[in-house]
């Protein structure tokens, strides 16, 4: 059995059909998200901690647990996952990540798929790709009871650039998007983090309390998912795909008066005053990070309007969670 292991797994940049991704809309309706991982990462430190402490668990994140029981355990990831995996020993487990917490990347998400990697290689079991993404939803939406999608774990676990279609109960599929137009999408993408991050799971329950009331706009965003793709896949203008997030970033906006503020929507117009064609605030929104669409040589121009903010260069990634040592 192994003894120590380092699992690692990607945060996602999600595009086009968030909000079709939860549940309470894909259990009647289709749902759809066009989405990447990126090369930042969760990464995560377990082994099996020997019995000579007077505690059983460590876990060390932005606090440092010593239980003895995995009920008292605070991180409610950490403690769920530990049940759903039925672990009888001491588990020592310390986290660390490229990128904030809350902030609209998936990492939350990426730290169950991580957990759940880390504790499967430790018991020697193999598990697929889709068993991870699988499992993490049940643990977030079942057992900690997340007011959250199904994005997010499921790319983290896959990675790459994918179309994911969720119908009915949590039946996903997951379609890679080969173009050889990605690096020069890739190259077109400027990421910038607010400053402020904000609880995700407050802000989605809005959002699914209003699945039926938003409906026609639910549906234009799995419809964009299509339109997304097509634009990767043809010879038009890639200009169109950050005039669709413009589009699609206008529409999500009306989901919830929660979506955005008034500091997003300043910072926001000053990026498409300064050349960018289009974006959107990840994740649930109200904080994070905003995603701007910006031909190359107008990326100078944005990253000097929105100089009061972190500028962080990513990469689309492919590998999706890992095990990098055991």
């Amino acid at each position: 059995m192994s003894s120590f292991v380092i699992s690692r797994s990607p945060y996602r940049v999600s595009f086009f059909g968030g909000g079709t991704d939860y549940p309470a809309w894909y259990r009647d309706n289709p749902g759809a998200v066009l989405a990447t991982s990126i090369n930042k990462y969760c990464y995560l430190m377990c082994r099996w901690l020997p019995p000579f402490f007077e505690h059983k668990h460590t876990i060390t994140w932005s606090q440092v647990e010593r239980v003895q029981e995995i009920d008292e355990i605070r991180h409610p990831s950490v403690r769920e996952t530990l049940k759903f995996m039925g672990i009888k020993q001491g588990a020592d487990i310390h986290h660390t990540g490229d990128l904030p917490a809350r902030a609209g990347m998936g990492t939350s998400s990426a730290f169950t798929v991580t957990l759940l990697h880390a504790l499967y290689t430790l018991r020697e079991v193999k598990v697929n790709k889709m068993q991870l993404a699988l499992d993490a939803i049940h643990i977030e939406q079942n057992l900690i009871k997340e007011n959250i999608g199904s994005q997010d774990q499921t790319t983290s676990a896959f990675g790459g650039f994918n179309r994911i279609d969720f119908t009915g109960e949590h039946n996903i599929k997951v379609t890679p998007i080969k173009s050889p137009r990605l690096r020069e999408l890739e190259n077109c993408l400027m990421l910038f983090f607010t400053g402020f991050s904000r609880t995700a799971s407050q802000i989605a329950k809005a959002q699914i309390e209003r699945v039926e009331e938003n409906k026609p706009i639910l549906k234009r965003l799995y419809e964009m998912v299509d339109e997304g793709t097509g634009i990767l896949l043809a010879n038009n203008n890639l200009a169109n795909f950050g005039k669709l997030l413009n589009e699609a970033w206008k529409l999500k906006r009306q989901l919830s008066d929660r979506v955005s503020i008034d500091y997003i929507d300043y910072l926001y117009a000053n990026a498409i005053r300064a050349g960018a064609v289009g974006g959107k605030l990840l994740g649930a929104g109200g904080g994070g990070f905003l995603l701007f669409f910006v031909e190359p040589d107008a990326q100078p121009k944005v990253k000097e309007k929105l100089s009061s903010l972190l500028y962080v260069p990513f990469e689309f990634e492919t590998g999706g969670s890992r095990i990098i040592f055991k």
